[in-house]
């Protein structure tokens, strides 16, 4: 294209601002005169966006929080609407956060301007009503994994699959040795990464669980290590307590953060579910996976569940490759006969770290590129028309 483009943007949270950094600059690089302006955070501030409001202003979590900032959040939605009707981009493109992004992109597409949905809310999983909605605002979905694309397509959805990100990043094969070196590991003795989650309620419920799973692991590999890495101080403080006056806090070491370093440098994962589980696949990591909430928030949650499977590798393959033990099955024996299988490196865990580098490749498509492609390939075709 030879013109200078205009992109209105917007994310809401730190992994759209990654994958929007990304994404804008490649596009500077195809469109040297592209111009941006929308809602982003430092790293698409760093690649040339102008922010209308600090992007922590949409960063909410929670059922009360969102109520609470609600008219702010309306108010900012109104603003950027305003924007955009004003300035009329070439194309707007949402970054994830599809309750604040999906009704913005179709009242600007309802002014006759292209929009892209970057990142597919998980329809697929639960409350699939919502691509009714996708279909009416978007021209274009950039889906992160090609069963969402399938999906889509088959909803009627226009939709391009341009990988992962981490996908790209990380090497096929990870240097175990140097993380187990930043970590203090030495020896050959058996590494159990033990990730019970982010959030406060997460770990209060799965780490203590986490820990009588060590230890029972523990007492068929006396030799056995744990690592645990604390999401910041206050998870940190709240993982101490469980190990205060548990047998197996003489195996287990504490690190802040480097979550990546420590699965790296484990011989098996022990971890909640949730996008953590696609890092540990692309680290080529045994895992298991546990979760467990509320009883009543789970009976609700598993009816409305359409997928079988709640982890990523399980869902990109089609079939169980990891296992999943939730609610009552996430019991510390059932959890330890797991763990300790794939301790012993069987059969199983071969094929599941070779099913893992299978899945490596086919998520790596050069994420940014391939999206930058599709959007100033949506730029052209609306011009032609």
């Amino acid at each position: 294209m030879d013109r200078a483009l205009h992109v209105g943007i917007l994310a809401g949270e730190a992994s759209g601002d990654l994958l929007g950094a990304g994404l804008m600059q490649v596009l500077r690089a195809r469109n040297p005169g592209i111009t941006f302006s929308g809602i982003g955070g430092p790293g698409m501030i760093a690649a040339g966006l102008d922010s209308m409001v600090p992007m922590d202003r949409l960063s909410v979590m929670g059922l009360t929080e969102p109520l609470r900032r609600l008219p702010e959040l309306l108010r900012i939605r109104r603003n950027v609407y305003r924007h955009m009707q004003a300035t009329r981009p070439d194309v707007f493109i949402g970054i994830d956060s599809p309750d604040f992004n999906l009704g913005l992109e179709m009242k600007i597409r309802a002014l006759g301007i292209p929009t892209v949905h970057y990142v597919c809310p998980s329809v697929w999983a639960w409350r699939q009503g919502r691509v009714h909605k996708i279909r009416k605002a978007v021209d274009l979905v950039l889906s992160l994994f090609p069963f969402e694309e399938d999906f889509l397509r088959r909803h009627e959805v226009n939709a391009c699959c341009v990988g992962h990100p981490l996908a790209d990043i990380l090497p096929q094969d990870p240097d175990v040795a140097a993380a187990r070196a930043e970590l203090g590991l030495t020896g050959d003795a058996s590494v159990l990464a033990i990730l019970p989650g982010s959030r406060g309620g997460e770990v209060a419920r799965l780490c203590p669980v986490f820990l009588d799973t060590f230890e029972l692991c523990r007492r068929q590999n006396p030799g056995l290590r744990g690592v645990i890495p604390c999401a910041g101080p206050l998870r940190r403080q709240q993982v101490e307590t469980f190990l205060s006056g548990h047998a197996a806090a003489s195996g287990i070491t504490l690190v802040d953060g480097r979550s990546r370093t420590v699965m790296t440098a484990a011989n098996a994962v022990l971890m909640a579910s949730g996008t953590a589980t696609l890092e540990a696949m692309l680290l080529k990591k045994p895992m298991v996976v546990a979760y467990k909430m509320a009883p009543l928030s789970f009976a609700i949650i598993s009816r409305m569940l359409k997928s079988p499977y709640v982890s990523l590798p399980n869902l990109l393959v089609g079939r169980q490759v990891v296992p999943e033990l939730l609610q009552e099955a996430a019991a510390p024996q059932r959890l330890a006969s797991e763990v300790s299988r794939l301790l012993a490196a069987g059969a199983g865990t071969e094929d599941m770290v070779n099913t893992f580098h299978a899945l490596h490749t086919q998520l790596r498509r050069g994420a940014s590129e391939t999206a930058a492609d599709a959007v100033l390939g949506l730029c052209d075709s609306q011009l032609s028309r």
